[in-house]
């Protein structure tokens, strides 16, 4: 039988299956699809039972997720601290500017080696970390232009983003009501703002943010790790200085 969160994964993979964005995306790449076992592995492994925080990203990152089926998955981390290790196969069609090779991708994504190396670096192994955290996408899709740049999910057509809306905020709703955290933490503001709607006026988390780690955004060049160490202890979701066993 398979993991209620497995289980949701699944459902969300089959209703985007269908989905079709018109120019300038020419292509989309869905994780949950070609990088299924990788991802599904992530979620068996360290997504069962109730969290306190649940850290929500935006959508895969070409160099992230789209590699390796986790969340911010920095090919390194999700190999080394995540230790994901399942079969990887290809998106079809695959853009011949972001080629898909899994964990032996020689690329790293910064903002999750910034994410997931705050986490390897505060707590001592994954299982300290994932006894009280996980990490989602909202959007599980990564869209591309012909030329390979990122097209964020904000930067879609209204009706695709509406239509993306609905099975994405069920998504999140089922995964809050199966991991209960007491804190859901938006990586970004785009993040935030999706926990906010998707949970409504009376969510049952705490709902917060911290900065993005993405090299785009300038502040999260500049120490981007203590500034949001700094706002997760400032928000009580992190104890200062005290082991991470306690927090």
């Amino acid at each position: 039988m398979p993991a209620p969160l497995v289980n949701a994964a699944r459902r969300l993979r089959r209703q985007l299956q269908d989905m079709t964005f018109r120019a300038p995306v020419t292509h989309v790449y869905n994780p949950l699809d070609y990088a299924r076992a990788a991802h599904e592995q992530y979620l068996t492994s360290h997504g069962n039972g109730p969290k306190k925080v649940l850290f929500l990203g935006m959508n895969p990152g070409p160099w992230g997720m789209a590699q390796t089926g986790v969340p911010f998955g920095e090919v390194a981390a999700a190999r080394d601290f995540v230790r994901v290790d399942a079969a990887i196969g290809k998106p079809s069609p695959e853009h011949p500017k972001r080629p898909i090779d899994g964990l032996a991708c020689t690329r790293s994504e910064v903002s999750g080696r910034r994410l997931w190396g705050l986490f390897a670096e505060r707590f001592s192994n994954p299982e300290d970390f994932f006894a009280n955290h996980f990490v989602v996408n909202y959007c599980p899709l990564m869209f591309m232009e012909q030329t390979g740049r990122n097209r964020t999910p904000d930067k879609l057509y209204a009706d695709e983003r509406d239509a993306l809306t609905g099975p994405c905020d069920e998504h999140l709703r089922a995964v809050v009501k199966l991991l209960q955290p007491e804190w859901v933490i938006g990586v970004g503001r785009f993040a935030l703002d999706c926990a906010r709607r998707t949970l409504g006026d009376n969510p049952p988390a705490q709902i917060a943010t911290i900065l993005h780690p993405s090299p785009a955004s300038p502040a999260a060049n500049r120490g981007w790790a203590e500034q949001a160490t700094r706002q997760l202890e400032e928000l009580g979701v992190w104890s200062k200085n005290l082991p991470p066993k306690n927090c």
